[in-house]
This record gives structure tokens, sequence and C-alpha cells, in this order.
């Protein structure tokens, strides 16, 4: 598989996440893929997005390797006539152009999909904006949780708004792009001919919000930030303490499910109680029934706990913080497949290019 898109060539003009996060799956599979950027401002943004602990003195951050590793980098001022055309001349031959440009600036530039069509016909321009091809206004992934909905809906009943500790809007229009680009790709296998998909970061938040849009369309229920509580499903994101003091919590997604976890807590005729017996009552009633389920759960060690869960096929979560997490042999498993360790800085053609292992 990671050598699915061998005979592409991408050009990614693009900064921050959305975009690099689509050049880095074409990438990752594969791709040649060389990122643009501003020798003026320093390259992408992110490059300086440190934490406090990471080396001042290092031009890139760990923020930036995040969607930007098995790229080649190359430093043009896109505003010299002379750096425009070198941009021109590697994208004769290219295959998609990745760009996030605000509405406008693109064609400023002089790098738009009408401009870079005329030099290569069969182009795919994928292009990423903040609220539509319109609306000039500068789009970050915290602007669009707060103006779509998602940090109303997100932290504890009366606690404030709270934004999702990742960058998720940005991540979902990547994916959104992604899925347009292989679109694309199908079409041009079949007439030969290039052409322009988009996305707005704030179409994919709002096309994403997915139950919670029908909750109020459909139902008219208003969601609102209840933790990590399902307002359709119950018990599910209730958090409950083991007696050896973790901190889980269970998905149950339908009436066996919670049949088998009353089961292993030995008490079997909760499982058809008239206030439990169907996932409706137990939405109704889910305070009580969080109750006594607490009760039952903090008799149990979570090694114990967590082997009856499986061996029931009940969805048991426990929560971990990234140390444990990257413990996992799952998680270990991914990580070896990558390399992130970076290599000298090397000048081709008297252009500064970097590369990774």
């Amino acid at each position: 598989m990671k050598d699915t898109f061998k005979d592409l060539k991408v050009i990614e003009l693009a900064s921050v996440l959305a975009g690099p996060s689509v050049g880095y799956f074409f990438a990752e599979l594969g791709a040649s893929v060389i990122k643009i950027e501003n020798p003026k401002t320093k390259g992408d943004v992110t490059r300086s997005w440190k934490l406090k602990t990471e080396n001042p003195k290092e031009d890139t951050s760990a923020y930036f390797w995040s969607v930007n590793a098995n790229k080649e980098f190359l430093f043009l001022d896109i505003t010299v006539p002379s750096q425009l055309k070198k941009l021109y001349d590697i994208i004769k031959d290219a295959d998609i152009v990745i760009a996030n440009f605000k509405a406008g600036d693109e064609a400023k530039l002089k790098v738009d999909y009408p401009t870079l069509s005329k030099i290569n016909p069969t182009i795919i321009y994928a292009s990423i904006n903040g609220f539509g091809h319109e609306n000039p206004r500068t789009a970050y992934d915290l602007i669009l949780q707060a103006e779509s909905g998602f940090m109303f809906m997100n932290g504890e009943l009366n606690s404030k708004p709270v934004k999702m500790p990742v960058a998720l809007i940005d991540i979902l229009a990547g994916h959104q792009l992604k899925e347009a680009i292989l679109i694309a790709l199908i079409n041009r296998y079949k007439n030969k001919k290039g052409c322009h998909v988009s996305v707005s970061l704030f179409d994919s938040a709002i096309a994403s919000l997915a139950n919670q849009a029908t909750n109020w369309l459909i139902a008219k229920q208003l969601p609102k930030a209840t933790g990590s509580l399902h307002p359709n499903i119950a018990p599910y994101g209730e958090l409950f303490d083991t007696k050896d003091g973790q901190l889980v919590t269970f998905a149950i997604g339908s009436n066996a499910q919670f049949k088998h976890l009353c089961e292993l807590m030995q008490y079997p005729t909760l499982a058809t109680d008239p206030k439990y017996a169907t996932n409706q009552l137990r939405v109704q009633n889910r305070i009580q029934l969080y109750h006594i389920i607490y009760n039952y759960i903090k008799e149990f060690s979570f090694k114990d706990l967590y082997k009856l869960c499986l061996e029931k096929e009940i969805p048991i979560g426990k929560i971990r913080d990234l140390k444990e997490v990257f413990e996992l042999p799952e998680a270990k498993a991914m990580i070896n497949k990558f390399s992130f360790e970076k290599q000298e800085l090397k000048n081709v053609s008297g252009i500064a290019f970097k590369f990774l292992s």
C-alpha cells in the first residue's frame, strides 16, 4: 500500500494543518510531495509553533512534523517573477496542487486554477478555505469550532464552552478534500481531464455534526454540553471508578450489550427492569442508572473488569493519558511503521530542500 501513489507528483501550496494533512496522506502512500514555502515568512507558520520545552534554535516544531513528514520542501517567493516561473515549471508535469489561500489571494498570486490549468490542463487543483470562496475571513480551527456549534456542545453541564484538544475541523476538512481528490483522480483516468475541487472548513464542520444536527433539525432538541454523555444512547460516556482507582467508560449501544453488562455485575434482572429495558428508557432514566452501575463497578479491579468485558464483548475503554496510549502494543506497532528522524538540510540546484528518512 505504501507505493500506491508512487507515480503521482503533488505540489502543496498550503500551510498549518488542513491542507498539509492532505499532502501528508499522499506522501505516506508513496507520492512525491513538494511543499512550497515562503522564505519571507520563514516557511509554514507551524514551524514556529513550539512547546516551551522545544529547542528554540531548531527551524521546525513537533507540531510541524505531525503532517509534514516524507515531503520535500522548496522555499520560493512567488511574488518574484523568476520564482513564480520555477513554480510553474514544476507544476507542468504535476498531478495535484493543494492550496489553502484566503479567498482571492490565489488569483492575486497567479496560482489559481484558471492560471495553472493553462500550464497543465490535466492538473487537479484541490483547495481548502475557511468560509467559502466568496468570504475572505481568516479561519483558524478554534474559530470554526466556535462558529459551527462544536464548542457550544462541548464541555460539562453548566460549564463554559470548551474547544476540542485537537484541530478537529481541520482534520475533517482534510479528509473531505482527500475524498474529493480521489474522485477527481478516478474521473481523470476516465476522461483525461483535470478539475478544481474544494472544501471549506465551515461546510466540513456543518456536515460533520451528524446526529447532533438532525437532533435539532428533525427532533428540535437543541444539543447542549453534557460532558461525555451521548444524547441518544445510555449508558454511553458516563465515567466509572474501579476499585484500584482507574477511570473507565462504557459504550452500550444495544440491549444485548446492556444485558451482558448486567450479567457481569451479577444483577441480571436489571436488564428487564421496566425503567431500563430499552435504550430510550435508559436515556430517560440515565442518572439513576448511572448510580446503580457505579456502585457495582467500584467493586472490580480494572484488570478483572477489563478481562470480563472483553470476554463478554462489552465495549469498555480506560481513560488513558498519551504516555499510556503509546505504551499500548497497537500504538507501538503503528509508530514503528514510520520514522521521524530528520536529516541534514541539503541544497539541490541552489534550492533548499529538507528530506526525511
